[in-house]
């Protein structure tokens, strides 16, 4: 069987142990991608938060401690969305239980809108990004991260086992739909290239400021042995963009 867009999570077996990976310490998503994302964003105080596919919002609860004025979690599965809305408790911020194709946004409602590790499950990313940027007051941002095209090429090493350091770069160019083997599950994915993702921010009218791809540092790790591990294998594209009119 194979799992298509947030539907995998419903899966009660897979999301528990989702759960625990994503909440142990060397998480990529916590030592990679988040101090990135942070600094990509930058001063949230008084901004309008949009997160699409918000898991569970441990960011959002982040974002108004530091004074954000509002968050809106955008969630497609069930059992992330409870999660989502245990962890906004008492917060103010909100989860709205939506898949991000199904979304229609506001002209203009947003100052940031951000995306984490969400946005290769979508077939259809140009009508996704277009409902961004009308979603995005005039300066808002749009920051986002994906898996790096280098993973998605293929998924002859993502069907291995073990920890890995090195990986397969195939089919490259070839865009479109893969099967990836994740936590004993199939799930479906959407490989772009760098250059697709950069094409279709520009067609949606945003000017891209930054680029990242996640360049490991050595003060977030514990161990040398997993920092230089990290070296190895770029597992996150990061892009900051934004709306000029």
């Amino acid at each position: 069987m194979e799992f298509r867009g947030a539907s995998v999570y419903e899966d009660e077996e897979f999301f528990d142990n989702y759960m625990k990976r994503r909440t142990r310490p060397e998480s990529p998503n916590n030592i990679i991608e988040k101090p990135i994302l942070l600094e990509l964003i930058g001063d949230v105080k008084g901004k309008r938060v949009l997160d699409l596919g918000c898991g569970d919002a441990e960011i959002g609860v982040e974002l108004l401690q530091q004074d954000a004025v509002a968050y809106l979690g955008l969630e497609g599965s069930k059992n992330m969305s409870r999660v989502a809305e245990k962890n906004l408790e008492g917060t103010g911020g909100q989860v709205l239980q939506s898949s991000m194709e199904e979304w229609q946004p506001q002209a203009e409602q947003y100052d940031i809108v951000l995306s984490r590790f969400a946005l290769h499950y979508l077939a259809d990313l140009e009508s996704v990004f277009k409902n961004v940027h009308r979603s995005l007051a005039v300066g808002g941002q749009f920051v986002f991260s994906v898996q790096h095209p280098v993973l998605t090429s293929t998924t002859k090493s993502a069907e291995a086992s073990g920890r890995r350091a090195d990986w397969i770069v195939d089919d490259y160019f070839n865009q479109g739909e893969r099967a990836e083997p994740w936590i004993g599950k199939k799930v479906i994915k959407y490989h772009r290239t760098v250059e697709e993702y950069f094409r279709l921010l520009l067609a949606a009218g945003f000017i891209v400021e930054d680029l990242r791809e996640g360049t490991p540092r050595a003060e977030n790790f514990s161990t040398r042995e997993e920092y230089e591990r990290r070296l190895r294998i770029p597992l996150v594209l990061m892009m900051s963009c934004r709306k000029l009119g």
